[in-house]
């Protein structure tokens, strides 16, 4: 018969070896530069979408797909320039770029137009943004070989 702690071991996502996210990425467990949580990244898009909200209503005669271009405008120009958003600024959050296994992130790495691009526009198909892998990135950003870390 299973146990209790059979069960409560799975439903917490069981153990993993050598630990959790941060570990197999390098990263701190906590304080700066280790993975930001899902409850910040959700906040900070929801924050960016709002500000893209906000811009296309500026826009006369915009239609339905402004606001997810606005969005996506800002995020290539924004995360490829700086390595964030403004609701990654105000959340505390950047994008960086992650290394070789083992390595952890790039310090003070570019993120560039071409990752930037490339996790956008994953980002705006929702799908990949809401699929994790086991680390907790998201698709987008596994793809994009990027990470979202706390500054």
């Amino acid at each position: 018969m299973a146990s209790r702690e059979d069960i409560g071991s799975w439903l917490d996502g069981g153990a993993t070896p050598g630990g959790g996210g941060d570990d197999r990425l390098g990263l701190p467990r906590e304080g700066s530069g280790s993975m930001a949580s899902l409850g910040r990244r959700v906040v900070a898009l929801a924050v960016d979408w709002a500000i893209a909200l906000a811009i296309s209503a500026l826009v006369p005669g915009g239609n339905d797909f402004v606001p997810l271009l606005v969005l996506a405008a800002m995020n290539i120009v924004l995360v490829g320039s700086v390595g964030y958003t403004i609701g990654h600024r105000l959340l505390g959050l950047q994008v960086r770029v992650l290394g070789a296994p083992g390595t952890g992130t790039v310090e003070g790495a570019f993120v560039g137009f071409w990752r930037s691009a490339v996790r956008t526009v994953l980002l705006c198909l929702v799908i990949p943004a809401v699929v994790w892998d086991g680390d907790g990135r998201g698709l987008h950003d596994r793809a994009a070989g990027t990470v979202i870390t706390r500054r």
